[in-house]
């Protein structure tokens, strides 16, 4: 007999589509799911650094967003332990927290202000003197000019992450995925679109423009030297000159640099951002020099007019798109997973407040 269990279609199989698929699995475990994509985690979650950070990601007059970036990591911790009971795949989830550094008077200044702003939604965060954050990584240098510790700011391995969101999947017994473009025969009810920057041309067809448009970054990737090991244990992110840098470190003795941005449609790392980001890393943790260069590349985010993503479903065809996470993909990840398999599902409704109103910020077309 033909089963009678739902199907759904999940398009994109970066952590937006990933997540979303694991969600929906959960939620009716012998549904069957198809995640349609041509290159797996060949997008921005490839090159993303994985910082899970609502604290130090937050920016003036960007309350709306804040309430996302909350959310989305109050939700973190359920969805990571959910994927680790059923893989053996490492995850890459470090709770180690996050410093933010200042290299002169200035950036210190700035880093209070933004203290102030982090103070004010109740988010812990707290000067430190420079000795109590040397005496807790050694490898910073002595010689910047403030520190704040943000102890609830953690990281994950966006590769490692998806490798095992995939890994549990698969699994599963009840998802397939397919190595091929999305055609129009895909979208309909029971088909999201989590797509990033490729959600236009899929959803043209259906009289749909979003207005995406493509925010490209350096990100480079060094080993460091075993006699440096472990060069730090927090994610550390900086202010230089006002140019903002972060060092996120893993487990295996790799450092990822990043947090160049522009929007001038060059998909090659540029000489001048990769510069920028090694000299000013190496303003706030020295030994950066020392470690070997093993990547360089440029990742491109899907940006939107008001930088909050897109989750809603398109009227007219039924289908649901959740696209548009512009630099806060991995940290939204866990609530566009929510928020978008809801929606699929139907049970919307049934959401509590805080997702509702997660639902209202991102169905807005601006």
């Amino acid at each position: 007999m033909p089963s009678t269990a739902p199907a759904y279609k999940v398009i994109g199989a970066g952590i937006i589509g990933l997540s979303t698929a694991w969600m929906l699995h959960r939620a009716q475990p012998t549904a069957r799911i198809s995640i349609i994509d041509p290159a797996p985690i060949s997008g921005a979650s490839h090159w993303a650094a994985g910082m899970l950070a609502p604290t130090a990601e937050m920016q003036f007059e960007q309350d709306e967003l804040v309430e996302l970036m909350v959310r989305s990591m109050e939700l973190y911790p359920k969805l990571v332990d959910s994927v680790q009971k059923n893989t053996n795949v490492d995850t890459g989830y470090n709770t180690e927290g996050t410093f933010v550094a200042a290299a002169d008077a200035a950036d210190r200044q700035h880093l209070h202000d933004l203290l102030n702003y982090q103070h004010s939604f109740t988010r812990r965060a707290d000067m430190l003197t420079l000795s109590e954050a040397r005496r807790l990584e050694p490898a910073l240098s002595p010689n910047i000019s403030g520190v704040v510790s943000i102890p609830d700011d953690f990281q994950i391995n966006p590769r490692q992450w998806c490798s095992a969101l995939i890994d549990a999947l698969k699994s599963s017994g009840v998802v397939d995925f397919e190595s091929r473009p999305a055609t129009d025969e895909d979208l309909g009810p029971s088909s999201i679109v989590c797509a990033g920057l490729g959600a236009s041309s899929i959803l043209s067809s259906l009289g749909l423009e979003l207005p995406l448009r493509p925010v490209f970054g350096e990100i480079m990737r060094l080993d460091v030297p075993a006699i440096h090991r472990p060069i730090l244990q927090r994610v550390v992110r900086g202010f230089v000159n006002d140019r903002p840098v972060y060092v996120v470190p893993r487990t295996s003795g790799e450092l990822v640099i990043g947090a160049t941005s522009r929007e001038d449609g060059r998909d090659l790392p540029q000489a001048g951002g990769v510069l920028d980001l090694l000299r000013d890393a190496a303003r706030i943790v020295p030994s950066v020099r020392d470690c070997d260069i093993t990547e360089v590349g440029c990742g491109a985010r899907p940006g939107t007019p008001h930088d909050m993503p897109y989750i809603f479903r398109h009227a007219p065809s039924g289908t649901v798109v959740s696209t548009g996470y512009f630099r806060h993909g991995i940290l939204l990840s866990a609530l566009g997973a929510q928020l978008g398999s809801a929606l699929l599902l139907g049970t919307d409704s049934e959401l509590d407040a805080a997702d509702v109103r997660a639902l209202e910020l991102c169905g807005q077309l601006k």
